[in-house]
């Protein structure tokens, strides 16, 4: 899938979200990479040989992690690409679908939810 339209994939999920979820998401910067460079993985706690099991990363002080003083660079969050086409494999509607469960689970940590609750919530 070229850049162009997996970008639109990205965009599509995240106007998807709902209005109250958008509204409140202020200073946050999302953007795609095609693979994870190694550090992310180390950021992620992976090993390199992991490259392909990171979908997305939120770089950030998660809000339930802030004060009233809180002042810091955009919060970021990165889509990798390849990763996300190798799991779902060449059909348009899994890459879609693999595209909008990583955009919600990394919003979901700049809102301060754990993977771990995440998982409780049956969205792993």
């Amino acid at each position: 899938m070229d850049e162009r339209t997996f970008a639109g994939l990205v965009a599509d999920a995240l106007d998807s979200l709902p209005e109250e979820f958008l509204e409140r998401m202020e200073n946050v910067e999302v953007t795609i990479e095609e693979w994870p460079s190694r550090d992310d993985l180390e950021e992620a706690g992976l090993s390199p040989r992991d490259k392909s099991s990171l979908l997305g990363l939120y770089r950030g002080v998660p809000l339930t992690h802030r004060d009233t003083f809180y002042s810091a660079l955009p919060d970021r969050i990165t889509i990798y690409q390849k990763p996300i086409e190798r799991l779902a494999g060449q059909d348009e509607d899994e890459i879609r679908e693999q595209v909008r469960h990583t955009v919600i689970h990394e919003i979901a940590h700049y809102y301060g939810i754990s993977d771990e609750r995440l998982d409780e919530l049956g969205y792993d």
